[in-house]
């Protein structure tokens, strides 16, 4: 199993939205991570930038996903920091050995992320890098907007698209955008941050969305990860991996293999 969504940070070198006091507020390196993944079966993880607010966080993933590929086997850097430097920065950064295997762009909506890293959306197609969008309000609108503008595009969705709680009136939006994106052939759905999104929801309620989410894009087109250390207040990495299996208790041996490993493999363009 691939998990394909983890996080690295040292509060002392930025990170600025981990304030004292914060159950978060300490630092998770190479070492806290590989403890967390031990007997769980991985192959490795896909590191998962976390708004250190600088390029440096981007050297510092590259740098442990090529000493230490047993257990990073890929790594999704900021668009936001990189965005300044304009589009031939960012399209040395592409070509060069250790490239991000994806950009991620953030912010409570599509309109309010940066417009100087929108217009860097071209130049992820070009070069073949994963667009990763973790956005509060229609992550799967904008991600089927973007993918009909950009038919070579990778556009993966995290955290279930910030799925609200099924009970709540605006689920229903949630389901119809869930098929308006995969509608689109180059969407992908990463079924991750559940300890946290979803904390207080039923579990056969999450279940249930995440079965939606798996039958409407298929196995070749969903991947899974535990957003730790984010998930830690709630439960560990082993618990934040066992949250989606109940929605995919369904699924054949060669299904669930797909959307824990396989299908990681193909859409970050890693190597195992």
């Amino acid at each position: 199993m691939i998990d394909c969504h983890v996080h690295l940070w040292d509060p002392a070198e930025g990170f600025p939205w981990i304030k004292p006091g914060d159950p978060h507020h300490r630092a998770f390196g190479e070492d806290d991570l590989e403890r967390s993944g031990a007997g769980l079966g991985l192959t490795g993880a896909v590191l998962v930038e976390a708004s250190r607010g600088d390029t440096g966080e981007t050297r510092v993933l590259r740098e442990l996903s090529l000493r230490r590929p047993d257990l990073v086997v890929g790594y999704v850097a900021n668009l936001h920091v990189h965005a300044p430097a304009g589009p031939a920065a960012l399209r040395d950064l592409l070509r060069e050995p250790g490239r991000p295997n994806g950009m991620r762009l953030g912010g409570a909506e599509w309109d309010g992320t940066p417009e100087q890293a929108r217009t860097l959306v071209p130049l992820l197609a070009e070069t073949g890098t994963v667009l990763e969008l973790n956005l509060y309000r229609g992550a799967f609108t904008a991600a089927a907007e973007a993918a009909d503008r950009h038919p070579g595009l990778t556009v993966v969705v995290d955290h279930l698209g910030n799925a609200p709680d099924p009970r709540a009136p605006e689920a229903g939006e949630w389901y119809r955008d869930v098929e308006r994106a995969a509608a689109h052939p180059n969407v992908v759905v990463k079924i991750s941050g559940l300890l946290t999104q979803q904390h207080g929801v039923p579990p056969e309620r999450v279940a249930h969305l995440v079965r939606y989410a798996v039958d409407a894009f298929g196995p070749d087109r969903c991947l899974v990860g535990s957003d730790w250390p984010i998930c830690l207040p709630r439960g560990g990495r082993a618990d934040a991996l066992a949250a989606p299996r109940p929605g995919l208790a369904h699924l054949t041996d060669d299904q669930l293999r797909r959307v824990l490993h396989t299908t990681a493999v193909r859409v970050y363009g890693l190597t195992g």
